[in-house]
């Protein structure tokens, strides 16, 4: 076979490949569900959800660029666009893998709260944003976005009196954790709730003041410290799942002994189930796949 037909097949077996693996990546990535991803960053948090028609949210971003792989594995690989980031609170383990995301994606809409943070890592990130040229917007409890595929997101908090109380001089530090957004997303019947490093006494205001009744998954507040969730918080919220965000053999005992066993005394659900604990640096990145009404874990 002459070199110029060598080619020509070549180009031919190429361009099948090419072909076979977009008919894979479409068919798995726009099959019609609600995705939520919590990545395994370790000691941090990066959850990345992607709504029924394919568009990309991450919420946190973890303390590196160990969100990256998270994302090209879950994302076709011609989509390098992010509908929306939002960043919880300025701690490192949170906004560090951002830089890098912010650089390497179209970032649509960023949001975050209203707090700052002295660091290094804060400072590269507002600067890559600068350099991008995307806005920041603000959260409060109250705000909402809804997609044109259904999914809908509630800020449930911080409160703007939550947020002046804990955080007076609009400043958070490395070890204190102070407001924090808590984000409330629905598909049809199904809801999670993400807390990031929620505190009690966050989600206590926001469930007084009803802007959070049962969820069907929650992710455990401030990767599993004993500040972030009581037994009566649990009554209320009910989930039949409970996910941490945490990294192996962390310095900070996470997740503590007191919540892994509120969760595990949990009274039976009204299905007869237990409350189903699952942990990223025990079983990896966990995937939440739903329609908005059955939903399950792969």
């Amino acid at each position: 076979m002459s070199t110029k037909k060598l080619l020509i097949l070549s180009i031919v077996l190429s361009l099948f490949v090419l072909l076979g693996i977009a008919v894979y990546h479409y068919s798995r990535f726009y099959d019609g569900r609600f995705h939520i991803v919590f990545c395994d960053v370790g000691q941090g948090d990066a959850i990345f959800l992607r709504t029924p028609k394919g568009m990309g949210i991450l919420v946190d971003g973890g303390p590196d660029d160990s969100v990256l792989p998270c994302l090209a594995g879950h994302m076709p690989f011609w989509d390098r666009d992010l509908e929306l980031v939002i960043l919880t609170h300025p701690h490192a383990d949170h906004l560090g893998g951002l830089i890098d995301t912010v650089s390497r994606y179209k970032i649509k809409n960023f949001a975050t709260v209203d707090l700052r943070n002295d660091t290094g890592a804060f400072r590269a990130l507002i600067d890559q944003l600068k350099k991008q040229n995307i806005k920041i917007r603000y959260l409060y409890a109250g705000d909402r976005f809804v997609f044109k595929d259904g999914v809908s997101l509630d800020i449930v908090g911080p409160s703007r009196g939550f947020l002046e109380l804990t955080s007076p001089t609009g400043t958070i530090g490395e070890k204190s954790e102070f407001a924090n957004i808590e984000s409330l997303f629905k598909y049809k019947d199904f809801s999670i709730l993400l807390t990031g490093d929620s505190q009690a006494v966050e989600l206590d205001e926001a469930i007084e003041s009803g802007r959070i009744t049962k969820v069907d998954v929650l992710q455990v507040p401030h990767h599993g410290s004993k500040t972030g969730l009581n037994s009566d918080i649990l009554d209320v919220l009910s989930p039949e799942l409970a996910v941490v965000s945490v990294g192996k053999n962390n310095k900070y005992g996470h997740p503590t002994e007191f919540i892994l066993k509120i969760l595990r005394d949990k009274p039976a659900l009204p299905a007869g189930k237990d409350i189903m604990i699952l942990r990223t640096d025990e079983n990896g990145e966990t995937e939440i796949i739903t329609d908005g009404g059955k939903w399950g874990v792969r």
